[in-house]
């Protein structure tokens, strides 16, 4: 296996940056687009990412290394940030700060949490994969952040999608 709790915390840390750099400052017009129909727009992907921050990834690793197998996580609502964005309009930088606040207090309670291999061995319990042990959630929260900073550049692609004329050939993110 190649997981290093260290490393993953590295791009961890880097996300919220990220991010930033990319968004802030940006008009409406790009963070407001989407795929089309039932896609989410680039901010309604990053208040997803901080709800993942508020009820999925820490209660679930705290659940693995309190209770093991014992009981099922509760099940995650991939969409519960849609209801959250239908009430309120923030601007890009204050959903950014709530995701940097909440993904900062998420790696200081991991690094408060995991010293040990065998912490990263613990079992939990999953709805849909059964027995899912805390190296492989961890492991799934980097990926999942990759995962959506790849569907963010994939959305602000494709609003030149017609734009870009024969060199779409050329342009993988727009296949």
């Amino acid at each position: 296996m190649i997981f290093k709790l260290d490393e993953a915390m590295i791009v961890l840390e880097r996300t919220p940056a990220i991010l930033e750099n990319l968004l802030i400052g940006l008009p409406n017009s790009w963070l407001h687009t989407n795929e089309g129909e039932g896609s989410w727009t680039v901010t309604e992907v990053v208040a997803h990412l901080t709800e993942g921050e508020r009820t999925n990834w820490l209660p679930r690793l705290e659940m693995i290394l309190e209770e093991g197998i014992g009981r099922t996580f509760p099940p995650f609502n991939r969409n519960a940030h849609l209801k959250a964005a239908e009430d309120r309009d923030y601007p890009i930088e204050t959903i950014l700060a709530a995701f940097r606040r909440e993904r900062m207090g998420s790696l200081k309670k991991l690094k408060a949490l995991v010293h040990s291999e065998e912490q990263l061995e613990a079992a939990g319990l999953h709805p849909d994969f059964g027995v899912v042990k805390a190296r492989e959630l961890i492991s799934t929260w980097v990926v999942h952040d990759l995962t959506h900073m790849a569907q963010i550049m994939r959305i602000m692609g494709g609003r030149y999608r017609a734009d870009v004329g024969p060199w779409i050939a050329y342009l993988g993110l727009l296949k």
